[in-house]
């Protein structure tokens, strides 16, 4: 089976990104650890498939899958090459779209500087909603990791997140810490964990370790979830400037019930096609 694709990354994020739409394929998960692997396959963090919606009054269903093959329910970074690539390969005209996720539906809007601001929908924090094994819903919980008692901020942006607050971030343990803390027995479906230094009322740095991929150069939700996290622990003020190993992002949050609003580049490397 040949399959064609494009290379893309938001901030170093990398993706493939398949256009289910125009071509039929289904893909096995050894299929897609072929795709992801940077030795034998193209290489990437996530593969992102583009498909026709499976819901009324919506443009397009978006379907992540990690490296390790395991489908996951959302991806920041991976919406915005999303919009951008259906852009590019004449898919709409639309400079905003609706696409639905595992976890609901997303707004994704190609600006005119280029940039792509993403609806990321309103975030969650109920346990339950997580899902995070905990009797209440604290803004910070206590997380036994090794030796270390780490204080946690848990997040769901349509998938789960752990924030860390550290006092130096280059310096921070994170692939320690990281497999640990996404491993932990208290995220029965796993976690992103990540690692957030406070620079100012305005602006971080952040590191994330994502589930089913390792450490990324930048989590587009995770960068949501940092900033919702510090804005409800008194850190932080909207907007704030999330500085990852790849770059940039900016996050703008109005508090409880309002969506979080992601905005940043995508980038299109190569296209290509691979026999399957």
């Amino acid at each position: 089976m040949k399959l064609k694709f494009s290379k893309m990354h938001g901030l170093g994020n990398d993706f493939v990104v398949l256009d289910g739409v125009r071509q039929q394929f289904s893909l096995t998960p050894e299929q897609l650890r072929y795709l992801g692997d940077r030795h034998f396959g193209v290489g990437c963090d996530q593969i992102l498939v583009v498909e026709k919606p499976t819901r009324p009054g919506v443009d397009f269903r978006y379907r992540i899958f990690n490296a390790d093959g395991g489908e996951v329910e959302q991806c920041g970074n991976g919406a915005r090459c999303f919009v951008r690539f259906v852009h590019e390969q004449g898919l709409t005209g639309k400079p905003e779209i609706l696409v639905e996720t595992m976890k609901g539906v997303i707004a994704p809007r190609l600006e005119a500087d280029g940039n792509v601001t993403v609806d990321m929908g309103i975030p969650r924090f109920l346990p339950e909603e997580i899902p995070f094994l905990n009797d209440d819903d604290s803004i910070i919980h206590h997380l036994d990791v090794a030796d270390d008692t780490l204080e946690i901020s848990v997040v769901s942006m349509g998938n789960p997140h752990a924030v860390n607050v550290v006092a130096d971030v280059d310096g921070a343990p994170v692939g320690v810490q990281g497999p640990a803390i996404e491993n932990h027995p208290r995220f029965p479906q796993r976690v992103n964990a990540g690692f957030m230094q406070v620079l100012d009322r305005h602006a971080i740095k952040l590191r994330v370790y994502e589930r089913g991929a390792g450490e990324t150069l930048a989590c587009g939700t995770g960068a949501c979830a940092a900033a919702v996290a510090g804005i409800r622990r008194g850190l932080l003020d909207s907007p704030v400037r999330v500085t990852t190993r790849g770059g940039d992002l900016s996050i703008a949050w109005g508090g409880a019930g309002c969506p979080v609003l992601m905005t940043g580049p995508a980038v299109t490397v190569f296209s290509g096609e691979i026999e399957l």
